[in-house]
């Protein structure tokens, strides 16, 4: 099972050390198939450094803000399996991961924050799905909510994450947009409804403690949204901000393009052998090759998108850079 860890890479780069935690909700022992709710009454989740807010009504025994869940059932639709991701399991097959649900007749919006011992760093990405109760909703239409694209199929539908952030109680200018299904396009086989996790890079928001997140779609009726009000996420990274817009400077090796989809390219002037590994950043080895000559590239269309490390060694030396994978 993996656990959430702190990743500690040290880049021979001008004594660069970045220190980055991962929330991978692996840390609650689950029955299969099961979730927590809130009805324990603990008000919310804790996961590496990061810790999700619920509300529990007894009365009523439902629940806003987050739950944390292993269901797996991607078929079954309606309000009765609001718990499943549409995946059937979190990022990499691992069991558990969170769930949102927004109740906007209590709120408009639902929070995540960074424990105290991280109080320092910031959201550094995540990874977010729908779950099966929205994704099955938008695909085929239920008693409450439309199928996206109409009968026509024409109807330019969308439902959209929006992300803002939070520093010591003030709300950040910034935001970013993922949407969630996207039915607006001119030629219909380009709609689409996300069906598997998807990498979202948080680092725009710049130095933020805590994180806003609002839905909205297109299909809206007398009492508000009618498209089910969740999603998923998994594999939270927190940490120290780190500048991957600019290449840091290596005597050993600069790569290009950077950010990059299908190949990056090294420029190795000197022509010398290197040993080069690329990490998620999770920690995990994801490249190992050799480096033969200036000008040699390597194939990366394979990996997710994200944020990856990438260190080279000569023999005498280490050195590394951040590598954006688009």
């Amino acid at each position: 099972m993996q656990k959430a860890f702190t990743l500690l890479l040290v880049l021979m780069i001008g004594n660069i050390v970045i220190a980055q935690t991962t929330a991978d909700f692996e840390n609650f022992s689950l029955d299969p198939e099961s979730f927590l709710n809130g009805s324990d009454g603990s008000g919310g989740f804790s996961s590496g450094d990061i810790f999700l807010p619920n509300s529990y009504n007894e009365d009523f025994m439902s629940w806003s803000g987050w739950s944390v869940s292993n269901m797996t059932d991607v078929t079954t639709p309606g309000f009765m399996n609001q718990y499943s991701a549409i995946t059937g399991t979190g990022v990499e097959s691992t069991s558990n991961y969170g769930l949102a649900f927004i109740n906007t007749f209590e709120s408009d919006a639902n929070i995540m924050q960074l424990n105290q011992n991280a109080i320092q760093q910031s959201f550094i990405g995540m990874y977010v799905t729908n779950g099966t109760y929205p994704y099955l909703s938008m695909l085929n239409g239920d008693g409450f909510a439309k199928k996206f694209g109409g009968v026509s199929g024409d109807d330019p539908d969308y439902f959209l994450l929006t992300i803002k952030g939070y520093k010591d109680g003030t709300l950040t200018s910034d935001s970013i947009d993922f949407y969630l299904a996207d039915y607006r396009f001119s030629d219909n086989n380009m709609d689409y409804i996300v069906d598997e996790w998807t990498y979202i890079d948080l680092q725009p928001l710049g130095e933020t403690d805590s994180l806003r997140f609002t839905l909205s779609s297109t299909d809206v009726g007398e009492f508000g949204m009618n498209t089910p009000a969740y999603f998923c996420i998994d594999n939270v990274i927190t940490g120290d901000l780190v500048n991957t817009r600019e290449p840091i400077s290596s005597e050993l090796f600069e790569i290009f393009p950077n950010p990059a989809s299908d190949y990056i390219v090294f420029k190795n002037e000197a022509n010398q052998q290197l040993n080069c590994i690329i990490y998620d950043m999770l920690g995990k080895e994801v490249i190992n090759t050799v480096i033969q000559s200036d000008g040699q590239q390597i194939d990366i269309s394979h990996l997710p998108k994200g944020n990856y490390t990438i260190v080279a060694r000569d023999g005498k030396s280490v050195e590394g850079n951040i590598l954006v994978k688009q």
